[in-house]
């Protein structure tokens, strides 16, 4: 079908209600909180996003929350993948199924912002972050399950520093509001991933496998990108 013929999503009366609906489900809303991210102490990060990402975003915004709304879906895919494949893991179960559940409520929440900007949800390029990621997954038990966490953990954490960087100067109040919204949420999804890890291997080794997944995470963050992505540049 001709791009100009594709249906696209026409913004109705509704879409700020639905908006604050799945806000409100989702239980992650921060907007009043006191909440500063230390990315070394708080997320394990071992480097910091540069103002050129935050500039690429603002200038296309529209890709961004495309793209933004792929991240959700994957995260809650993600989760939930987990859950079917370790299900002889009991202490997985319940964290791992109300991680996806709040996912999805993200997602949600994306989807209703596309629609309220006229934008079409469609298929787009991923980044190489992701695939990258995954790719330093050991491939023996427990250390499979581990590296799987604590990378879930990094994706989690990057998207914590990046909602900062937008909530703080997006220049759009909606969409400022949205992203402060989702910080609490992000820096917690990190923390039950690096909980859930602890669970498997002793503390000491899994601050040692931590450190090395984000100093490799950090060189893939900065790996360049021809376009704006969440997880990319």
């Amino acid at each position: 079908m001709p791009d100009n013929l594709a249906p696209r999503a026409v913004p109705g009366p509704d879409r700020s209600a639905r908006i604050d609906a799945a806000r409100d489900r989702s239980g992650c809303g921060s907007r009043g909180l006191a909440f500063a991210v230390d990315s070394a102490a708080v997320l394990h990060l071992v480097s910091s996003t540069s103002s050129e990402w935050l500039d690429r975003a603002r200038s296309d915004l529209d890709e961004l929350l495309l793209d933004h709304a792929h991240c959700e879906k994957k995260a809650a895919g993600a989760a939930v993948k987990l859950l079917f494949s370790y299900p002889h893991h009991r202490f997985l179960q319940e964290p791992l199924a109300e991680l996806a559940e709040e996912e999805l409520e993200h997602f949600r929440q994306v989807l209703a912002h596309l629609d309220s900007r006229g934008i079409r949800y469609e298929t787009i390029r991923p980044g190489p972050y992701g695939m990258a990621l995954r790719a330093l997954v050991r491939r023996d038990e427990p250390e499979r399950l581990v590296d799987m966490l604590l990378v879930s953990a990094l994706i989690e954490a990057r998207s914590c520093e990046r909602f900062r960087l937008l909530a703080e100067g997006v220049g759009d109040t909606e969409l400022a509001s949205f992203y402060e919204s989702l910080l609490a949420c992000e820096a917690r999804h990190h923390r039950v991933y690096v909980d859930l890890a602890s669970r498997l291997i002793p503390r000491e080794a899994l601050e040692v496998r931590l450190r090395e997944l984000a100093e490799r995470e950090a060189e893939i963050i900065g790996l360049p990108f021809d376009r704006v992505r969440m997880h990319a540049g």
